[in-house]
C-alpha cells in the first residue's frame, strides 16, 4: 500500500512538473516580439526629360579701370598749374597752365607743330583749329575739304582773335604748338606726374579714355573665340554681372613675364551706367564658349552606361531607352532618341 501510495504521488509531482513547463512555453512563446515585416523596395527617384538651353561658360579674372595710361608732355616754359586726377579735358577749354598762360585743349588727328602766325599757311594743323573754332560757335568761313590744303585765312585769324578774347588773353590770333594741346578726343587725367614750377617740356600728367573698361591679359593658346564684338558678361565685385562686348584683342606687349605669349583684351559694358560707381576694381569676365538653344536634357545621373557601347535612360517600369548625348553643361546633358520627349520620366541614379 505505501509503494502504490508513492507511486501515485511520484505521477501527481510529474504531472505538474510537465504543467508548469507548458505553460512557462506557452508564455515565453506569447511574449516573443513579432517578426519585423519585410522592408518594401526601395521608390525609385526620377525625374523628366526637360527643353531649354545649355551652355558652357569661361571665367577670366579682369581689371575695370580707364584704360591704358599715355603719357602727356607740354612745350617751352615753367608748369604753374596741373589739372586735378580725375579731370575730364573739354573742347576749348584751359587744361593746365604754362608761365600762368592757358593751355586749351582742342580735339583732331594732328597736333600743332608749328606757330600758326601768318595767313595763307595749309596743312592739317590749320584745318584742327579752323574746325575747333567752327565746334566752339564760330565763324571761319568755308572749309576745305582736303585738310592739308586748310588755309589760314584772315576770317580763320579773326576768329582765333575772338576766341582768345573769350578766353581772357592777349588777342594776338597767333596760335603757338606750347598754348593748345590737340588730343584725339575727350580723355581722363589719371595721374599727375609734375610738380608746379617743373618745365613744361617734362611729363605732366597720363590720360585715359573717359569711358570704364575691362581689360585682361591671357595666352594666345587659351584667346579661343576672343574676338571683337564677341558679347560677354562683366562680373562685379558685389557679384552683378553687366552685358558687356569685346571691344579688341591685341598682341600684348613684348617682354611680358612668362608664359609664351599673350594677348591684350579689352571689353566695353553695354551700359556704361552700370559700372559708374567703380572707380577702379577687379572684375571677372564671363565667356560663353558653347551653347544649345532649345534642346532636351536631362540631369548627368540620369544616363545609363550600356554594355555595348552608349548611354541609355530608364523608364520607372526598368524599360531602356537608348539615347545620343550632345552638350554637356555642368550637371546637364543634352539628349535625342526615338520616343524621348519632353516630359518623359525617367529614373535618377541615387
Amino acid at each position: 500500500m505505501p509503494n502504490k501510495i508513492h507511486a501515485m504521488r511520484n505521477t501527481v509531482i510529474a504531472a505538474t512538473l510537465v504543467l508548469v513547463v507548458a505553460v512557462t512555453v506557452v508564455l515565453l512563446v506569447r511574449s516573443r516580439p513579432d517578426e519585423p515585416a519585410a522592408a518594401p523596395p526601395p521608390a525609385v527617384k526620377t525625374t523628366t526629360v526637360r527643353k531649354g538651353d545649355l551652355t558652357n561658360t569661361r571665367t577670366l579674372q579682369a581689371d575695370l579701370g580707364f584704360g591704358a595710361a599715355r603719357p602727356v608732355k607740354g612745350g617751352t616754359g615753367t608748369v604753374t598749374a596741373l589739372p586735378a586726377v580725375g579731370q575730364v579735358t573739354e573742347l576749348g577749354r584751359e587744361l593746365y597752365r604754362v608761365d600762368d598762360q592757358p593751355v586749351v585743349v582742342f580735339f583732331g588727328a594732328t597736333p600743332l607743330f608749328r606757330a600758326l602766325d601768318a595767313p595763307g599757311l595749309k596743312g592739317s594743323d590749320v584745318a584742327v583749329v579752323a574746325d575747333n573754332l567752327a565746334a566752339l560757335g564760330y565763324q571761319v568761313g568755308v572749309r576745305a575739304k582736303d585738310p592739308a590744303k586748310a588755309e589760314l585765312t584772315p576770317k580763320v585769324v579773326d576768329a582765333v582773335k575772338r576766341w582768345q578774347k573769350a578766353l581772357g588773353v592777349e588777342q594776338t590770333g597767333v596760335l603757338t604748338p606750347g598754348r593748345v594741346l590737340v588730343l584725339g578726343g575727350p580723355v581722363r587725367v589719371a595721374s599727375v606726374k609734375a610738380q608746379l614750377g617743373a618745365p613744361a617740356a617734362e611729363e605732366l600728367f597720363e590720360v585715359t579714355p573717359t569711358t570704364r573698361l575691362v581689360t585682361t591679359r591671357v595666352p594666345v593658346a587659351e584667346a579661343g573665340a576672343l574676338k571683337a564684338g564677341t558679347p560677354v558678361a562683366v562680373v562685379r565685385p558685389d557679384g552683378r554681372e553687366v552685358p558687356g562686348k569685346v571691344t579688341s584683342v591685341a598682341a600684348a606687349a613684348a617682354g611680358d613675364n612668362g608664359g609664351g605669349p599673350k594677348v591684350d583684351v579689352v571689353v566695353t559694358p553695354d551700359d556704361p551706367a552700370a559700372v559708374a560707381d567703380l572707380d577702379t576694381a577687379p572684375v571677372r569676365l564671363k565667356i560663353t564658349t558653347e551653347s544649345r538653344a532649345g534642346v532636351l536634357t536631362v540631369p548627368l545621373a540620369a544616363l545609363v552606361a550600356l554594355k555595348e557601347g552608349g548611354y541609355a535612360v530608364q523608364r520607372p517600369d526598368g524599360t531602356l531607352k537608348a539615347v545620343r548625348t550632345g552638350l554637356y553643361s555642368q550637371d546637364r546633358v543634352e539628349i535625342s532618341g526615338d520616343g524621348v520627349t519632353d516630359g518623359l520620366e525617367v529614373v535618377v541614379a541615387q
